[in-house]
């Protein structure tokens, strides 16, 4: 019965991994055709959505190393995409905002983005995507205290 279940679950792990780096590979083209890679998309998306965030705080919100995100944010910046803001009562703390040009860009890419991801997922319906969200939520808080 154990090895059932070690097998299953290696089964599943295949799977999942797949799906993930198949749909993966889709979103990553259009980003790419849009002369950004995937983490430059993702702090810019994080910044149109959230508004201003602190530097340090970016790597956490985007699930990417701290290390990466002031080689990021320099990317960004470069582009005119974004720019640093002094927090006014904190010396320690800088800001990541994302510019005019930035919020047209996004604005511009955002809603095929959008399209492209809804593409990916309508093999399931909307009762399917729900409980594929509280499946996988139930799978990865557990994993998450390894």
């Amino acid at each position: 019965m154990e090895n059932d279940s070690v097998s299953q679950s290696l089964k599943l792990f295949i799977v999942l991994s797949r799906a993930y780096k198949a749909i993966n590979e889709h979103v990553n083209k259009m980003i790419q055709a849009n002369g950004l890679n995937p983490t430059e998309f993702a702090v810019l998306e994080l910044l149109y959505h959230k508004g201003d965030v602190p530097l340090q705080q970016i790597g956490g919100k985007i699930l990417i190393a701290s290390g990466s995100i002031t080689y990021v944010v320099d990317k960004l910046e470069q582009k005119g995409l974004l720019k640093r803001v002094a927090c006014p009562n904190d010396r320690r703390v800088t800001y990541a905002q994302i510019s005019d040009a930035g919020r047209q860009f996004i604005e511009g890419i955002f809603p095929d983005h959008a399209k492209r991801i809804n593409d990916l997922m309508s093999s399931l319906d909307e009762s399917e995507k729900e409980e594929a969200i509280r499946l996988l939520k139930k799978l990865g808080l557990p994993a998450g205290k390894f």
